[in-house]
């Protein structure tokens, strides 16, 4: 069963190879070949080839054709010259000049760009394209179809000009026609004619027709006020001289005592005024359209005809400005092209760009005055917080300065009273206790008593000098100093006093303060440091009062010692107050040094009688 199912297959797969081979192959390189063929396009054009249509032609077309055909074109154009040649025999020339040109050709597509070019194909179309569609742009509205043929028609609407123009001109009475002598000149009169009489305007019109060319500029230049130009074409002139249309209109708007319009856009930018203007590019584009649809394979008998208009109201700023009528009186959707750019037009983005820095830049300037003002106002209050600062520091010094000074005014007053009263009054009891010794059986008792009455009159004598030491005034500072090292220093403690150019007179605060730091600084070396020396230095320098006490004991943490007793702020309140400064180092292990500096002056006059 299995090997019957296998027969089967490769029979089947026989079969089918032998069919693929015998098959012929289907040339794909060759339809590929056939589908990138160009496209063979011939466009005729009703008029001469510096026509102002043909070179729009020229100019679009073969981009609109190309692409739409992305590329595959090959494009060719002739031009019939109909308004310079107006003989016969010239169109059956150029009909036998096409034969031979392209009678080898099988043209895909060919154009009859207006009406000259759509009679001729009409007429010779069996003999030079018996097969070829056709498109035809026309601008008779009475154009009949033929076959294999696709048409546009765009009637040319000559009195909307008219209609523009009395907008623009509301009290012109009279309209000058100006055309030429040629054929094309005379058939664009007669549409001009028939559709001022259908129009049944209320305007003069006056037909400058076939004149010669000073004739006419002279009768352009006189004309009757409320009045204006309407030019239509000039091919060839009453003196049989042939014109480029567009050049032609130059010498006419040049001559005219009135405003000149058109009916075509080509005249734009040759002094017209404007008008209801024919748009040849859209025209061509229109026509493009139509073409490529009949190249994309398209029936050109199943395309119906269409009929469209391609005007745009158009003026021309200058010779508004020319003939001072105001833009204002312009219909609605009228494009206004020359226009003089005014600075804005002009500078616009870089007058936004300036305003713009400047704003930017007033902000700035803005925020850093407000900045400026804010940071002065800082700076006010920070010298004002300063000087209330500064105030309060100085009335605490005057403060505390006062308190020492009262304090010392105490303790000189208790000293006093301990010197004068009590010290005197236990000296009599001693010298009582004396002779009541000598008198007395009992001597021991009297003994022991003299013992403790000259011991507390030791001690309140050493209280007195504690609380006042009068040998300052006595003796001066260097002596009382040098007193008070000898005293201090025992067994185990030596106190050394050195001083240096020390002046004769000090002041008494000065005295005082140094007395007191000493006194201070030594008794906390005494009871706290475990020093077994003591160096206290004195100097005076010129503007300067030097002090520096300098001990070997076990030193100690002064920020927390700011916070545990009196000495030290007592120190530092008494140097500060008599404008000096005091400062104290220290660390475990390496002693301790207490310096302080009084500025000059420190002396007082010798008639204070301090000596030192």
């Amino acid at each position: 069963m299995q090997w019957s199912v296998l027969r089967a297959s490769l029979a089947w797969l026989l079969f089918a190879a032998v069919v693929c081979v015998a098959l012929p192959a289907r040339p794909v390189n060759a339809q590929a070949k056939v589908q990138a063929q160009p496209k063979k396009v011939l466009v005729l054009y009703s008029t001469r080839r510096d026509g102002e249509f043909s070179k729009l032609g020229e100019s679009d077309l073969p981009r609109l054709l190309g692409d739409g055909l992305e590329g595959n074109l090959d494009y060719y154009s002739e031009f019939i010259d109909r308004a310079r040649i107006p003989d016969p025999s010239y169109r059956h020339a150029f009909r036998d000049f096409l034969h031979v040109k392209y009678g080898d050709i099988r043209f895909d597509l060919v154009m009859a760009m207006q009406d000259v070019a759509g009679g001729f194909v009409r007429e010779n179309r069996d003999s030079l394209f018996p097969k070829t569609p056709i498109v035809f742009l026309t601008n008779d509205p009475g154009w009949t179809r033929i076959p294999n043929a696709a048409g546009l028609i765009n009637p040319r609407d000559f009195t909307a000009t008219l209609t523009f123009l009395r907008q623009m001109q509301p009290d012109v009475k009279n309209v000058f026609v100006v055309t030429g002598a040629g054929p094309s000149d005379k058939e664009y009169e007669n549409d001009v004619r028939r559709q001022v009489r259908s129009a049944s305007t209320p305007l003069n019109v006056v037909y400058l027709s076939g004149l010669a060319t000073p004739v006419l500029l002279e009768r352009l230049a006189r004309l009757p006020a409320h009045s204006a130009v309407y030019y239509v074409l000039m091919n060839r002139d009453g003196a049989g001289n042939n014109y480029h249309p567009l050049d032609y209109i130059d010498r006419i708007a040049a001559a005219a005592s009135a405003p000149t319009y058109c009916w075509v856009d080509s005249a734009m930018g040759h002094g017209i005024l404007g008008g209801s203007l024919y748009v040849q590019k859209s025209v061509i584009a229109r026509a493009s359209e139509l073409a490529l649809r009949v190249l994309r394979g398209e029936d050109p008998d199943k395309i119906p005809v269409s009929t469209f208009t391609a005007t745009v109201n158009e003026l021309d700023w200058r010779q508004l400005r020319r003939w001072d009528i105001a833009e204002s009186r312009s219909p609605a959707g009228t494009l206004v092209r020359f226009r003089n750019p005014t600075l804005w037009d002009q500078y616009g983005d870089y007058i936004v760009a300036a305003i713009a820095v400047v704003f930017t830049q007033t902000v700035l300037i803005a925020g850093l005055l407000l900045q400026r003002s804010r940071r002065r106002q800082a700076e006010n209050q920070l010298r004002n917080s300063q000087q209330l600062l500064r105030k309060s520091f100085e009335r605490i010094r005057a403060l505390g300065g006062r308190l020492l000074r009262a304090q010392e005014t105490e303790r000189s007053h208790i000293a006093a009273e301990l010197h004068d009263d009590i010290c005197q009054r236990m000296m009599l009891l001693t010298i009582e206790l004396e002779s009541l010794k000598r008198a007395h059986p009992a001597k021991e008792a009297a003994a022991e008593a003299l013992s403790m009455a000259r011991d507390i009159s030791k001690s309140l004598h050493d209280l007195s000098h504690r609380l006042h030491p009068t040998r300052l005034r006595l003796i001066g500072l260097v002596a009382a100093l040098e007193q008070l090292c000898n005293e201090v220093s025992r067994a185990g403690l030596t106190v050394e006093f050195v001083h240096e150019n020390m002046p004769l007179i000090l002041t008494p605060d000065v005295t005082l303060c140094v007395f007191r730091v000493v006194q201070e600084a030594l008794g906390n070396a005494i009871k706290y440091s475990e020093a077994t020396q003591v160096v206290v230095r004195l100097a005076a320098g010129r503007d300067l009062l030097l002090l520096d006490i300098v001990d070997n004991g076990r030193g100690f943490d002064v920020e927390k010692a700011w916070s545990s007793g009196l000495g030290l702020a007592s120190m530092t309140e008494r140097t500060e107050a008599i404008g000096g400064s005091l400062e104290i180092f220290s660390r475990a292990k390496t002693g301790t040094i207490v310096s302080m500096e009084i500025p000059g002056p420190y002396c007082a006059p010798v008639a204070a009688g301090l000596v030192a």
